[in-house]
């Protein structure tokens, strides 16, 4: 199982979830551009020294990142779109051993072209008030069920 976060926005989602990757053996694919410059000092509040300890990949581009998948199908299986504009709660959703969850923008989600290609569309039911839920707490919700479901959470 992977996450991949899609041109993101805010360092702090980002470091929090390299974070996240480093303690659950999560590996991490980052879509570019980035909305921040990318480096040690950007990722460093909120990813602390755990950033040395994920296992991440940096595509320059949607396209490379797909070319890559596509390259490496052992370890990229199906695109897991997590979004507001789905109709499948997440928690009604058999996941996969190789899933990849795939996480938008925090201020824009993801392009058509992306939602047309995806797998599957999950989301998170809320408030019917509320726009959203913060980038990094709704990857931590679905990879805390993925991995539930798949058995794949570090032993102990």
């Amino acid at each position: 199982m992977r996450l991949a976060l899609f041109q993101p926005d805010i360092p702090q989602n980002t470091g929090t979830l390299l974070r996240l990757g480093a303690c659950l053996d999560l590996p991490i694919d980052i879509i570019e551009p980035c909305g921040f410059i990318f480096n040690e000092k950007s990722m460093k509040r909120a990813g602390m020294d755990y950033i040395e300890k994920a296992n991440y990949k940096r595509h320059n581009s949607w396209a490379d990142f797909l070319k890559y998948r596509e390259e490496n199908p052992n370890e990229y299986g199906r695109l897991v779109l997590l979004t507001t504009k789905a109709s499948i709660p997440y928690t009604e959703f058999e996941f996969k051993e190789n899933d990849i969850i795939l996480m938008g923008r925090e201020s824009a989600g993801v392009p058509e072209s992306v939602h047309q290609i995806v797998d599957s569309r999950l989301i998170i039911p809320m408030n019917a008030n509320a726009r959203s839920i913060n980038v990094a707490v709704s990857a931590v919700m679905v990879i805390g069920e993925a991995l539930k479901q798949t058995n794949l959470f570090p032993k102990i």
